[in-house]
C-alpha cells in the first residue's frame, strides 16, 4: 500500500509543529488508558446494545480476478487469523469483478464471497465488505476497483509510476475518472446499483458486520491548490454526497448493518476531514493510519510528532458527527526495523483512546505487509497485534488496558443486568488466569496454555463496578 509520494507532501504541514515523543505503555495498575472510544466519540455496538472492540486484519487478493478472483483467501486465512484471537476481518471486493458488464452481476463471484463470509462465520470473525479500488481500477494497468466501462478519462493522459503506483492518482486521466465517477449521473446510478446488489445478496448473512463504501477515495485538484485543501474539498462537495447516495441505496435492502466512511488518504498525516454528515443512524467512520516514512521503508520516528499529530486531527469529524471510529488499514511495510517494537507499542495505545477496533493491512503469508511468514508465524513484531480484549461489553466500560509488559489485562466495567460481556484472549505460552471482583462472575478462572479462548462474565447480585483482571501465566 506504499502512498510515500501522497503523504510526503501532506507531512510538509506536521513538521512546523512537532509534538512530544509517544509515551509507551505502562502497567495498568499506574496509570491504565482506556481501551474504550474518547469522550465524545460512542462506540460501536451489537444487537443487544453491547460495546465492541473490534481487532483483525484486511483480506484482500488483487492478483486473480474472473474465474480465479478470491483464489488467496482460504478457510486456512479465517482459521490462522481467529486461533490468534482476532474477530474482524475487512475483505476487499471489486466491482471491476462482481459487474463486467454494465448492468451483468456475477453470481459465481458473489457465491465467492460468500463462501469466505461461512468461513468467517464458522470461526466467529465479523466482516466489513470494503468495495476496494486502487487507482480507480482496471482502465489503469494492473489495478482493480471500478470498471473499465464507468472510467472516462476526457482523453487526457495516463502515464504509470511502477516505483511508486500511489502517485498515478494524479495523473490527469485518473482524476477526470473520479470527477465522472461523482458527477455522471449514469455511473452515479452504476454505482448506487452494484451497493444495491451486493447489500441484498449479503444482508442476511450472519457475518456480516457492515459495509465500507469505497477505499481511499480520491479525486481531482484544482490548479495550485494544497493537498490538504484539496482534500478537504473533495471530501466535502464530492464524497460527501456519493456517501449519501450509497447509504440511501443500500438502506433500500439493508437497514441493519454499519455503514463505514473514509476520508481521502490525507488524514493519514494529520489532515482533519472535511466530510459532512452522512444522515444515518448507523454511520462508522473508517480513516487509515499510515506514515509516508513508513511507507516508504523508513523506520518509525517517535520523535516526529506524527503519531500525536494524527490522533489529534482525527477525532474531530467523529466528534462533531457523534459516530464511532474504525481504523480501516494501519501497519508498517517492514515491521523489523529497531523502532517497530515501539511503533506497535504507541499505535496500539493510540488507537485505544479513539477508536473502537481496527483492521491491519493484510491476512497473508508472505513477506512486506503480510501478517505471516510463508511457515504460518507472525512476522517480526506482529504478534503484539493479538492481546486480550474485551470483544463485548454488556454495561459501562470505566477503563481497559493491557500491558504487554507485565502480562496484565484489566477491565472495569459498571455491569448490566441482563448480558453476557466476552473477553478474548490469544494463545500464551503459559496460559491465562482470570480472575473478577465485583458483582460478575466469569465462567472460568484458567485458560491453558497455547489456546485462543472465549472467556464469558455474567453480572452477579448488588450494584457497582466490576474488575476482570486477567493474568498471564
Amino acid at each position: 500500500m506504499r502512498k510515500a509520494a501522497f503523504l510526503a507532501a501532506a507531512a510538509v504541514l506536521l513538521l512546523l509543529t512537532p509534538g512530544a515523543p509517544a509515551e509507551a505503555r505502562t502497567d495498568p495498575g499506574a496509570a491504565p488508558a482506556p481501551d474504550a472510544p474518547a469522550p465524545g466519540i460512542p462506540p460501536l455496538t451489537d444487537e443487544q446494545g453491547r460495546t465492541l472492540t473490534l481487532r483483525g486484519w484486511n483480506l484482500a487478493d488483487k492478483e486473480h480476478r474472473g474465474d480465479e478472483a478470491l483464489a488467496d483467501i482460504t478457510e486456512r486465512s479465517l482459521r490462522d487469523m481467529a486461533a490468534q484471537g482476532f474477530n474482524l476481518a475487512r475483505l476487499a471486493v471489486f466491482w471491476d469483478d462482481l459487474e463486467p458488464r454494465p448492468g451483468h452481476y456475477s453470481t459465481p463471484y458473489l457465491r465467492k464471497i460468500e463462501r469466505v463470509l461461512d468461513w468467517a462465520h464458522k470461526y466467529r470473525v465479523r466482516v466489513v465488505i470494503d468495495a476496494h479500488q486502487d487507482v480507480y481500477g482496471p482502465a489503469f494497468g494492473s489495478h482493480r476497483g471500478i470498471p473499465a466501462w464507468a472510467t472516462r478519462t476526457d482523453g487526457l493522459p495516463y502515464r504509470p509510476h511502477p516505483d511508486d503506483w500511489f502517485a498515478e492518482y494524479f495523473e490527469p486521466a485518473v482524476q477526470a475518472a473520479f470527477e465522472h465517477l461523482y458527477q455522471d449521473e449514469d455511473l452515479r446510478r452504476a454505482q448506487a446499483r452494484m451497493w444495491q446488489v451486493l447489500a441484498g445478496r449479503l444482508a442476511d448473512h450472519p457475518a456480516v458486520f457492515g459495509y465500507d463504501l469505497i477505499n481511499e477515495p480520491m479525486g481531482r485538484m484544482h490548479p495550485g491548490e494544497s493537498i490538504p485543501d484539496a482534500a478537504r474539498r473533495i471530501e466535502s462537495t464530492r464524497i460527501t454526497p456519493m456517501y449519501r447516495r450509497i447509504a440511501e441505496a443500500i438502506r433500500r435492502v439493508d437497514r441493519r448493518h454499519w455503514l463505514f466512511v473514509e476520508p481521502t488518504p490525507a488524514a493519514g498525516e494529520g489532515v482533519p476531514t472535511g466530510l459532512g454528515r452522512i444522515r444515518d443512524p448507523k454511520v462508522v467512520y473508517a480513516p487509515h493510519f499510515y506514515n509516508a516514512a513508513m511507507e516508504a521503508g523508513r523506520d518509525y520516528d517517535p520523535a516526529s510528532g506524527w503519531l500525536q499529530a494524527y490522533e489529534a486531527a482525527v477525532v474531530h469529524y467523529p466528534r462533531a458527527m457523534a459516530i464511532p471510529v474504525f481504523i480501516g488499514e494501519w501497519g508498517p511495510l517492514d515491521s523489523s526495523l529497531p523502532n517497530m517494537a515501539r511503533f506497535y507499542e504507541d499505535a496500539l495505545t493510540s488507537m485505544s483512546r479513539y477508536a473502537t477496533g481496527w483492521a491491519s493491512w493484510q491476512w497473508c503469508y508472505g513477506g512486506g505487509y503480510c501478517a505471516m511468514d510463508e511457515h504460518g508465524i507472525f512476522q517480526p513484531n506482529k504478534s503484539r497485534t493479538a492481546e486480550p480484549y474485551a470483544a463485548a461489553v454488556a454495561g459501562t466500560v470505566r477503563s481497559a488496558f493491557y500491558s504487554p509488559v507485565s502480562g496484565v489485562y484489566r477491565l472495569i466495567y459498571a455491569p448490566r443486568r441482563h448480558g453476557t460481556t466476552e473477553l478474548i484472549l490469544p494463545p500464551a505460552p503459559r496460559g491465562w488466569h482470570v480472575e473478577v471482583t465485583g458483582p460478575a462472575r466469569a465462567d472460568t478462572t484458567r485458560v491453558p496454555a497455547a489456546e485462543r479462548a472465549t472467556v464469558r462474565v455474567t453480572a452477579g447480585a448488588g450494584g457497582g463496578e466490576a474488575a476482570v483482571t486477567v493474568t498471564a501465566d
